[in-house]
């Protein structure tokens, strides 16, 4: 077997996942591509064991993990982006960067009461 052939393909695909992940507003189609270079990184995984012929499947091996990962990662950020849409009503990235970069607090025009000492 070539290994030409499965590394151009993750290739292709890691790429299409790079593209996803920065081009994309949606944060679920965010995550997808997360999972689309995933996968791209188990299939060259599973290639060089096979490539390598090597007796304790460590590609193999390493691919479960990742495999595991991935779905508990998935699984939490469905769960964040999810809440994420029940406060804000959107799930555009670029409408939740407000949250990151810390915006001044609102004055109530509420003063804090002096003690007297």
């Amino acid at each position: 077997m070539h290994l030409a052939y499965p590394a151009v393909l993750a290739a292709l695909l890691f790429c299409t996942g790079l593209y996803g992940v920065l081009a994309r507003r949606n944060a679920i189609l965010v995550l997808m591509s997360v999972e689309l270079m995933l996968n791209a990184v188990n299939l060259n995984l599973v290639a060089f064991d096979v490539w390598l012929r090597d007796t304790l499947h460590a590609g193999q091996a390493l691919t479960l993990f990742t495999i595991t990962i991935a779905a508990a990662e998935i699984g939490i950020g469905l769960a964040i982006v999810l809440m994420v849409y029940r406060n804000r009503g959107t799930s555009d990235v670029d409408r939740l960067r407000d949250t990151a970069e810390g915006r001044e607090p609102e004055q109530t025009g509420t003063a804090r009461p002096e003690v007297a000492a």
